[in-house]
């Protein structure tokens, strides 16, 4: 099987030519030497196989950030038989600094002119065949969006692999060679005119991104994805229960003649914890998901990044710390490794450290539930707007945390943070909603069902084994419940939380089966809540310790106990205070 290199700027297409190219058969690997995961997929082509390497984008090879490094590394060690320099045809010039490079370390490379369309729409025309003729190595020009050039592509990148097609780059050595000669091939895309008109981004830009106007129009598209999505969650989450209840009947009709303890431990243990983890997670990923990377696909979660930047910025931290921000929404043991974007040591872990901050989508339906219980579970509106308020308070705590972090333990000078905002494109809906369901609603429930099965093993177990008159999961939430008291929650509540460590998605079915003794619906637990205990609880959720997952990414990522420990602390510390203030305030 040959092995090609992907490589080009952020935002030249490259996940789409990787998608167009492999389709369905990709996976990930981590290479020798690095933590780094990186896409993989295959393609076949005239009775051989192909496997792809999509590398980090990088806007340089000259440079020392970690996704730079390990381009430089993957191509040096002869980890790929050729590769493939992606370059946006739109900004021929930019693009070719990175494609010099790599055709400098990579002799055997293709250099790939994408977004052929884009460019033709903005007035620009690129001479395929006389860039070609310049460097010395094989052009090829494409659309992938449009799936247009790939079979030429294909075609020689058989001939590369195969010896037939000759790579002798021509390249004027020198200083700052590569950015000279990339300014003086980009003559070769004006000859066409360039229309006068301002283009369909620069028009929505100028709203998207008004000084003034663009925070309200963020706060309103936050506020709207929300009650999207818990509007939208509702009667599917109730559905699912209807139907893992009928099915929990059946089930327990055909296991009658079993032993009552393995019965039990199959039933109301394992299936009773699994299915309402599932039906508590996957409604409102399936809105929430799709949504959220439709966004990203449009090209908006960037100027996120851009408006958040000064906030970030003030605080001591960087700008790119929005995108990982934005990650940790979906999973924060995924922000967390986005963090290796930031090119500061000091930033980077500064990113790491207050990932949690922003609930993740396995708190989302325990803040949604216990809103619910707060405003009145009929009122959505109200439900969004507090689920919104909650998100800024994440988001704002994060830029204080940054900021005494800046002022203690990671004192530093911030460092240039630049970003290229990539124009607006339409999204592909479908391509996004697979891709959202696929890669992260499936990957991310079958890891919440995983843990569930076991945890809701040992938690029937816990509860079976009697101790006196109660159980031994009662006799742990009876000693927590003077420490939990403090903090305006119940022992039970509390130690819903320690066992839901291993998974946010947890935390509420274990506290159904602590707080009414069997498993059931998560309407159960409003008898159990005193107001002070469900906004106690709310706020607990929102600012506590990192599921096991992210604290072992952590580790993994920072190679320290002492940094993955106070990534434990930070949040724990914010949440309990915020607790204990709370019932100082308002009354049992």
């Amino acid at each position: 099987m040959s092995r090609i290199a992907l490589i080009g700027n952020p935002n030249v297409g490259k996940s789409t030519l990787f998608n167009a190219l492999t389709g369905l058969k990709q996976h990930t690997g981590n290479w020798p030497g690095k933590t780094v995961e990186l896409a993989c997929g295959e393609y076949d082509y005239k009775g051989k196989t192909y496997e792809l390497v999509d590398l980090p984008g990088t806007y340089s090879l000259e440079g020392a950030s970690p996704e730079e490094e390990l381009a430089v590394e993957f191509l040096k060690e002869g980890n790929a038989d050729c590769a493939v320099a992606v370059c946006d045809a739109s900004c021929l010039e930019r693009s070719l600094i990175l494609g010099l490079q790599v055709l400098y370390h990579f002799p055997r490379t293709i250099l790939c002119i994408n977004m052929m369309d884009e460019a033709e729409r903005n007035g620009l025309h690129v001479n395929i065949r006389e860039l070609s003729a310049r460097l010395g190595v094989p052009v090829v020009g494409i659309s992938a969006a449009q799936k247009q050039g790939l079979e030429q592509l294909r075609e020689q990148l058989r001939q590369l692999c195969e010896g037939f097609l000759p790579c002798t780059p021509l390249l004027n050595k020198g200083e700052n060679w590569a950015i000279l000669q990339a300014q003086e091939l980009s003559c070769l895309t004006d000859s066409s005119q360039r229309p006068q008109a301002p283009s369909f981004t620069q028009k929505l830009d100028r709203v998207l991104l008004h000084r003034i106007w663009a925070y309200p129009i963020l706060l309103l598209l936050v506020l709207g994805v929300f009650w999207l999505t818990i509007e939208g969650a509702n009667y599917p989450s109730r559905g699912l229960e209807w139907i893992f209840a009928a099915l929990g009947e059946g089930l327990g009709r055909l296991l009658e003649g079993m032993p009552p303890w393995l019965h039990g431990l199959l039933i109301d243990g394992i299936y009773g914890t699994v299915t309402a983890v599932v039906a508590v997670m996957l409604p409102p990923m399936a809105i929430f998901f799709p949504v959220f990377t439709l966004l990203e696909d449009f090209g908006y979660l960037p100027r996120v990044a851009f408006l958040l930047d000064e906030g970030f910025r003030r605080c001591g931290a960087c700008g790119k710390q929005a995108l990982t921000l934005c990650m940790g929404f979906g999973c924060n043991a995924v922000g967390v490794t986005g963090c290796r974007i930031i090119d500061s040591p000091r930033e980077r872990l500064m990113g790491i450290l207050t990932n949690a901050f922003v609930p993740c989508n396995g708190r989302f339906p325990t803040l949604i539930l216990l809103l619910g219980l707060c405003v009145g579970g009929s009122n959505r509106g109200l439900q969004a707007l507090g689920l919104t308020a909650l998100v800024f308070l994440g988001v704002g705590v994060t830029l204080l945390i940054c900021k005494l972090l800046h002022r203690t333990v990671l004192r530093g000078e911030e460092s240039l943070f630049l970003m290229e905002l990539p124009p607006y494109r339409r999204p592909r809906v479908g391509q996004v909603l697979l891709r959202a369901m696929i890669d992260r609603c499936l990957t991310i429930l079958g890891r919440a069902v995983a843990v569930a099965a076991p945890m809701g093993l040992l938690i029937w177990l816990l509860q079976w084994i009697p101790v006196g008159e109660l159980s031994l999961l009662g006799h742990l939430a009876q000693l927590l419940q003077e420490p939990a008291a403090l903090f305006g929650l119940s022992g039970g509540v509390l130690l819903a939380f320690l066992l839901g460590s291993p998974a946010n998605e947890l935390v509420v079915p274990i506290a159904v089966l602590i707080l009414t003794g069997s498993g059931g619906s998560e309407a159960e637990l409003l008898p159990y809540l005193s107001l002070q205990q469900s906004l106690c609880m709310l706020i607990f959720t929102l600012f506590h310790w990192p599921c096991t997952t992210t604290l072992w990414t952590i580790y993994k990522e920072t190679h320290s106990l002492k940094w993955t420990a106070l990534a434990w602390l930070l949040p724990t510390a914010v949440g309990l205070g915020l607790c204990f203030l709370l019932q100082l305030i308002l009354p049992a």
